[in-house]
């Protein structure tokens, strides 16, 4: 009975773990085991596909500007470029990291690690003095079974949530490890296009005797025929052939052919686990101009945006004191990257103000302006009579 118990329990245990097509096709394609092809930390980072993703968000992000701003009575914000925070995030977030680093390297963590990104806020009493983004071994990060509250330790002692800058990246696991098996198989796919090219691409045929060689001839044979013709700097030289010999040339299989096509697809499985528009990762088969602006405009909304908000809430709760969320939050400015051309501004402008939705000076606020006198009021200057209340230009009538 114990071994029939046994028994079920293994075809049980077999049954409802069953593998999927996906890793059955994979085994039987290259006869190995589908975790081999799993690559996942810094590894992932040498293929280019990877790297290029990884370095599209982060460096986007970390290029917005990013400031304080006060939430007023009214509900509207004002920005506040004095404010400690503000200072820390635009100049240096320590004698050795600038703001720009800080937050790209945080971005880049949580797309790598499953820890996410994390960096240590130093405050001497209530003085923001600096942000540490240390090792990746120094500062590590446990949670609850149940409520998943953090615990942060630096260097092996615990240290308050409260001090600790954390970015993750949503189910618990980074993109990177999400996508490991696809990332491993195009750097299979790399090393093999590496092989191939390696002694001359790949064989262009191969010699059939008449005769039989022996092992001496066959060895010197060999090496004179490498000598030859093996090698990029020997490509395209005459053979010469003898004792009837042949040459029988090996013509492309189909799945030789279909290589670049399977390439292709696996940068669009890494353009889907990061969320990126392939022409981002410079795959251009199917971009045109028409959806490349496109294109454009869904990364701005439904990749960068999560990661902005992201962001925007770990630097608010740990730069600023709970006393200061009530008043002040950290915003990163979006303009930068969906800003349109001078041309389309000037148009656009021209239509909010003729139509009273915003005045003069807001607009060139926008632009980074100053105000000039009368410029506060909501008129139209195409049907407007009277004297003129633009800037002046210094010159007499």
């Amino acid at each position: 009975m114990a071994k029939r118990s046994k028994k079920s329990a293994d075809l049980e245990t077999r049954d409802s773990s069953p593998a999927s097509p996906d890793d059955i096709m994979v085994a039987l394609w290259t006869g190995t085991s589908p975790n081999a092809f799993a690559i996942s930390g810094v590894a992932a980072l040498k293929v280019p596909a990877v790297s290029a993703a990884v370095r599209v968000i982060s460096e986007a992000a970390a290029t917005l500007d990013v400031g304080v701003v006060e939430i007023l009575e009214n509900g509207t914000e004002e920005a506040r470029p004095d404010h400690p925070v503000s200072r820390l995030l635009r100049g240096d977030a320590n004698q050795w990291t600038s703001g720009f680093e800080l937050i790209r390297d945080l971005v880049a963590d949580a797309l790598v690690r499953n820890e996410g990104g994390l960096a240590w806020v130093n405050r001497v009493g209530d003085d923001l003095r600096e942000v540490i983004h240390y090792q990746r071994s120094a500062i590590s990060v446990d949670y609850d079974p149940l409520t998943r509250q953090p615990t942060y330790r630096l260097n092996g002692q615990r240290i308050s949530a409260s001090s600790i800058v954390h970015v993750r990246s949503p189910f618990d696991s980074c993109p990177v490890t999400l996508a490991a098996k696809a990332i491993g198989v195009l750097a299979i796919m790399e090393t093999h296009a590496g092989k191939l090219f390696e002694n001359g691409a790949r064989p262009a045929g191969v010699i059939e005797m008449q005769k039989g060689l022996g092992d001496e001839g066959l060895k010197k044979m060999k090496a004179a025929w490498r000598a030859s013709h093996e090698g990029a700097q020997n490509a395209g030289k005459t053979a010469i052939l003898w004792d009837g010999a042949q040459f029988r040339a090996i013509t492309m299989n189909s799945t030789d052919a279909q290589f670049h096509e399977l390439r292709t697809f696996q940068i669009l499985e890494v353009a889907r686990a990061f969320r990126v528009p392939p022409s981002m990762l410079f795959e251009l088969e199917r971009a045109t101009w028409s959806n490349s602006e496109q294109m454009g405009r869904e990364f701005l909304t439904y990749t960068l945006e999560p990661w902005l908000r992201a962001l925007e809430g770990a630097l608010g709760r740990a730069l600023l004191t709970r006393v200061e969320r009530k008043r002040f939050r950290i915003v990163f400015d979006r303009d930068d990257l969906t800003r349109a051309d001078l041309g389309e501004r000037a148009t656009a402008y021209s239509s909010l103000i003729t139509s009273r939705v915003i005045n003069p000076n807001q607009a060139r606020k926008w632009e980074g302006l100053p105000p000039y006198e009368g410029g506060n009021e909501y008129s139209n200057p195409n049907i407007s009579t009277g004297s003129n209340d633009g800037p002046s230009t210094g010159e007499d009538e």
